[in-house]
């Protein structure tokens, strides 16, 4: 029973491994819900944490990108750890800017490669798009001194009269 079990996971993950396409088809599969398959050349912070995998030399011209909102990276984990990978991302293909991509936003759609990728470090700050924060040291604000507060000059009560 299980060596059939065994048997059934390796001809079904060699059916998702075929059934993927390269990177330059995308284009031609809007619309659908497909495996797309090439090498992470630069994970690569973008404009308020949104995270982009390059997969070719200038982002550009390339047919097929793919997009990490700030929100799911989270749920994702570290996926710099992708860079000079081969992955097979998973999803719906959509058109943006004239090429294809795929919004990742679940670790699932990595398939074989999600195992590939750690968690967040504890520390990962999105907003300061991809770099690591551990807090700001300011020194302290020097203390105000309360101002002087303004006397009214005043005469004397008692003026004393010349003896004369």
């Amino acid at each position: 029973m299980a060596l059939r079990t065994v048997a059934f996971l390796v001809a079904f993950s060699g059916f998702l491994v075929a059934d993927c396409i390269p990177i330059t088809e995308a284009q031609s599969h809007i619309g659908e819900t497909r495996c797309v398959t090439g090498k992470v050349l630069r994970v690569k912070p973008g404009a308020r944490g949104v995270t982009f995998f390059d997969f070719c030399e200038d982002f550009r011209v390339c047919p097929f990108t793919v997009v990490i909102f700030p929100g799911h990276l989270k749920d994702i984990g570290d996926v710099r750890q992708l860079k000079d990978k081969v992955v097979q991302i998973r999803g719906d293909l959509k058109e943006y800017d004239g090429r294809a991509e795929i919004v990742l936003s679940e670790l699932r759609q990595l398939g074989s490669t999600g195992a590939l990728v750690p968690k967040l470090p504890k520390n990962y700050d999105v907003e300061k798009k991809g770099r690591y924060s551990a807090g700001k040291f300011r020194l302290p604000k020097p203390s105000k001194k309360p101002a002087k507060k303004r006397q009214i000059p005043t005469l004397p009560i008692d003026i004393p009269e010349d003896p004369q």
